[in-house]
């Protein structure tokens, strides 16, 4: 099998990926980065980029009717959870931040089995119990180790991201044209983020946001080209495993971040935290059960 056409390679290496916006976003906005510049960047850059992927690779006509699902999809996977991340990181930390993408799953799922909208079976829904398992190990040891640094208010915020992410996860499939390719819609959406984002940037960023990116150029290069390897492997793998599957990547991803916070940042978690990451790993080892059906 092709590893484009494999459900559970593009499902780790979309995690991993979007795992590491955790960890080079905490050092963005300890080094001055404002979090709305940060987050329009890493739809821009890529945007551009897959645009001239399209205009070289695929040449199928654009069509007007994808404006507004452009920046439909736009709002709800980038604007919105984007923005929100990077505003979160300096109060409530990296790890937690990316713990709040493990709520993902649980809502797609909801949504998914409401709308019936391809509607996951149930070794994919064990895996979505098992990673929220883990995910609640993770959090409450990760609370407990560290209260002092959390904010009511940024935790809420916080949970609106996974709220979000699970809205565009099925709305995208559920409104995903007949004859866009995964990396039309990758285009597309980074595109309708743009325009969303640029009157934010007008309007809303810091005015020595300039400066700022200019001190933070290396982390920026960074996060722009792990944002556009994770834009090629992320709609493809939508399209391959629907918005369910899809989801898990909060789980891979939260796994990531913490991993890398320990690593590179100096965060330390106690044991129950690796618990709960060990039961994310059953999680998606149970949605990935031979046999089951592609939900």
């Amino acid at each position: 099998m092709h590893l484009f056409e494999s459900r559970l390679f593009l499902l780790l290496t979309t995690g991993l990926l979007l795992g590491l916006y955790f960890p080079i976003g905490k050092l963005a906005m300890a080094g001055g980065a404002d979090p709305i510049m940060w987050a329009a960047m890493i739809s821009i850059v890529p945007g551009a980029l897959l645009l001239v992927a399209n205009f070289i690779g695929d040449k199928s006509p654009w069509k007007t009717s994808h404006i507004p699902f452009g920046i439909a999809a736009g709002l709800l996977a980038y604007v919105l959870p984007n923005t929100l991340v990077f505003a979160s990181i300096p109060h409530i930390g990296s790890g937690l931040v990316s713990l709040s993408f493990a709520f993902s799953p649980v809502f797609t799922a909801a949504l998914s089995m409401i709308l019936k909208v391809r509607p996951p079976d149930r070794p994919l829904l064990a895996g979505v119990a098992l990673g929220f398992a883990g995910f609640v190990i993770i959090a409450l040891g990760r609370t407990a180790l560290s209260p002092d640094k959390l904010s009511l208010f940024w935790l809420l915020a916080a949970a609106f991201i996974p709220v979000s992410l699970a809205a565009g996860n099925v709305f995208r499939t559920a409104a995903w044209p007949a004859d866009m390719t995964p990396l039309r819609m990758a285009a597309v959406a980074n595109t309708g983020a743009t325009v969303l984002f640029l009157p934010l940037l007008a309007f809303a960023a810091r005015d020595n946001w300039r400066e700022t990116l200019s001190a933070n150029s290396g982390l920026a290069a960074l996060q722009c080209l792990v944002s556009a390897a994770m834009f090629a492997v992320f709609f493809r793998l939508q399209k391959v495993g629907g918005p369910t599957y899809l989801s898990q990547i909060g789980y891979v991803s939260a796994a990531v971040g913490l991993a890398a916070g320990a690593i590179f940042l100096g965060e330390r978690y106690g044991w129950p935290v690796w618990a709960g990451a060990a039961l994310i790993a059953l999680g998606v080892a149970a949605s990935n059960w031979p046999g089951q059906s592609k939900a």
